[in-house]
């Protein structure tokens, strides 16, 4: 049983600035959350998921404002408080972990002074304070966690990065924790040792939560209730049991219905490959990240790449791309060697390999409007201009399934995460390349969105012939669009081949591991899979357990 209510939300509504009017982004909804309760919010890409969750600190973002209705927090009247008496409760007694850790935390400062900054301010001892930092650098799975808080935010992978604010967020045993999409960034390995962290901090403190989420198998280990939102409207809520056995309205069936996208299997590759990675030895200052990293990528084929957090996934596009010179091996490019530093390649082969970044805030220039972040490639690789480079930025924007007239004058600010995400997408076709290099592409977006963007690169595959490397934790991705499968772990391929010997056994260990570590949409899975590793987390219902 939970305890007493702790944030109470009636007839919320929340509004967006459009030009000179004001659009409804949430449209009178009711939040109820108690003591040690855990609320999952599920919706598609723009549904009011974060504006609901944020707003439950009393914060709306720029360009928003609260209009109507009551946010009530431990007896507090957040509307009518002052800014002054909202600042002292988050960070102290409410905290937020945001979806995108790389755009969040500050580039200067180093990740163990970003995580003292609150506690010392409540008067915790800094040395008592980088203490309990390490105990849940620990616990959130981090590497090195004596060393890693001494590091600067560039210098940790997205998946350690995002662990990192977790912890951060954990800090202050806040009474309430909004969780969006706090799993994003991580790998099925590391996500069941952040998820069973939670729901430690949960049941131990007694915390509350909102978690925001488009991953159902997350939600289900995660929430006591389930909330479906569309458009800034409440579809359904129930339990978490109920609402996944027996869901009522025909969206929220829709949502458990997704995901049904499968390539047919195509036929084995043909001459030689047009990506070759030969031998590769990469790093950062004196250490070592790749060891020997060789696969192909042939045209018009998809190899994925797995792997866990910090295994060298990324690092392996950025020597592609020219970003990071190998220290041993090479990178040919349909039968020519490339130039180690992008610096050295001709304009032409740097067109011809784009890349898409996994954190969409931070790849984006937030001064520039659409029809300038679409339209500088296909200016400066293709020479178009004028009426002729509109008519293509327009047409990139119906590929990805937006509105030229509605978004084209648009600001990434005024985008939501998944929107964002298609605008680098739109970004990578406009220089027309042969290869993209998807990173964590859809990762951001909810399941009904990654369906159709899979479907788009699907379509844009076969259309142009186009090779991808889709880099990806998410196994059901790599089901769904992959040709052949890399498994990559401590910057050593593991193992790798044609996708239905990769999922069939006999499996490496490592490979078994990721390919069990996938969560299902069965509230009790998190707890038997812990349990059957030799986790602690008890059984029971999936975030009770609170005092009252």
């Amino acid at each position: 049983m939970t305890g007493d209510v702790l944030l109470n939300i009636k007839g919320l509504h929340i509004e967006g600035r459009a030009g000179e009017d004001w659009l409804p982004i949430i449209n009178g909804i009711d939040l109820t959350l108690r003591r040690g309760e855990v609320l999952g919010l599920i919706g598609e890409s723009g549904a009011g998921k974060s504006t609901l969750g944020l707003a439950a600190m009393g914060f709306a973002r720029d360009g928003c404002r609260i209009s109507g209705g009551e946010i009530t927090f431990d007896g507090i009247d957040l509307r009518a408080a002052s800014e002054r008496r909202k600042r002292a409760l988050r960070g102290r007694r409410i905290a937020y972990v945001a979806q995108s850790a790389a755009a969040s935390f500050n580039p200067a400062h180093k990740l163990i002074d970003q995580y003292c900054e609150v506690p010392v301010l409540k008067g915790m001892g800094r040395s008592e304070t980088e203490a309990e930092a390490v105990t849940l650098y620990r616990k959130m799975q981090l590497p090195a966690p004596e060393e890693i808080g001494f590091r600067y935010p560039h210098q940790v992978s997205g998946g350690q990065l995002q662990r990192a604010m977790t912890a951060m967020a954990m800090a202050c045993h806040p009474d309430l924790i909004i969780f969006d999409e706090p799993t994003t960034a991580l790998d099925v390995t590391t996500q069941i040792e952040v998820l069973a962290a939670i729901r430690d901090i949960v049941r131990d403190y007694n915390t509350a939560a909102i978690y925001i989420t488009h991953d159902l198998a997350v939600v289900a280990q995660m929430a006591d209730r389930i909330k479906i939102l569309l458009r800034g409207d409440e579809v359904e809520e129930a339990d978490t049991r109920t609402m996944l056995a027996n869901p009522k309205a025909d969206y929220t069936k829709s949502l458990w219905a997704v995901r049904s996208f499968a390539r047919p299997e195509a036929p084995p590759p043909k001459g030689a490959p047009l990506v070759s990675v030969q031998g590769v030895r990469a790093g950062y200052g004196k250490v070592d990240i790749l060891h020997d990293v060789s696969f192909d990528i042939h045209a018009g084929r998809t190899v994925a790449v797995v792997g866990e957090s910090g295994s060298g996934k990324s690092t392996v596009a950025r020597v592609i791309t020219g970003l990071l010179p190998p220290r041993d091996g090479q990178v040919v490019f349909d039968g020519t060697p490339l130039p180690p530093d992008y610096r050295a390649r001709t304009r032409d082969q740097l067109r011809q390999c784009q890349m898409i970044y996994q954190m969409a805030d931070t790849a984006l220039n937030p001064k520039l409007r659409l029809r300038e972040l679409i339209g500088r490639p296909a200016r400066m690789y293709l020479g178009l201009q004028g009426r002729a480079l509109d008519s293509r930025v327009r047409e990139l924007l119906d590929l990805i399934e937006l509105d030229p007239d509605t978004y084209i004058d648009r600001l990434p600010s005024e985008l939501s995460g998944g929107q964002k995400q298609r605008i680098g997408i739109a970004r990578a076709l406009a220089a027309e390349p042969q290869l993209i290099i998807c990173d964590e592409v859809t990762s951001a977006l909810d399941q009904i969105v990654q369906e159709g963007i899979l479907k788009l690169l699907d379509r844009l595959q076969r259309e142009f012939g186009l090779a991808y490397m889709f880099i990806t934790h998410d196994l059901s991705t790599v089901r769904a669009i992959a040709d052949e499968v890399v498994v990559m772990q401590h910057g050593r391929v593991v193992e790798q081949g044609p996708k239905p010997e990769m999922f069939a056994p006999p499996h490496e260990p490592y490979t078994e591991l990721l390919l069990s570590s996938v969560p299902e949409m069965d509230p009790d899975w998190l707890t038997r899979l812990l349990a059957a590793r030799g986790g602690t987390v008890q059984a029971g219902a999936p975030c009770s357990g609170g005092k009252g």
